[in-house]
């Protein structure tokens, strides 16, 4: 059975930061790229960053230079580092793991970026 456990979500001031991890369990993690989705109330889910099975990341311009995505292989995890959050940074924020041979998603982490 696949599990994507997501942490690290809460309230944070503007300016802030905070780092979401995610644990997968039942794949094979270092065959799967893995990704950050968010999804705002009222809004579509989208695409925040991505690391692949090789390392490479991308981001949506949104979040360029200031949050990192990064993944740690012998432990099953995958992070997001979000730093001077905004307001809009606002969302319920999901895990995805990716690969020909399926896609997984945790069950999300809220983050709230308020004074």
């Amino acid at each position: 059975q696949v599990q994507l456990v997501e942490s690290g979500g809460g309230l944070v001031q503007p300016g802030g930061s905070l780092r979401l991890s995610c644990v997968a369990s039942g794949i094979i993690f270092p065959l799967y790229a893995m990704g950050w989705y968010r999804q705002a109330p009222g809004k579509q889910r989208e695409l925040v960053a991505l690391v692949t099975s090789t390392g490479n990341t991308d981001y949506a311009d949104a979040v360029k230079g200031r949050f990192f995505i990064s993944r740690d292989n012998a432990k099953n995890t995958v992070f997001l580092q979000m730093n001077s959050l905004k307001s809009e940074d606002t969302a319920i924020y999901y895990c995805n793991a990716g690969a020909p041979q399926g896609r997984y998603w945790g069950q999300g982490a809220q983050v709230v970026v308020a004074s």
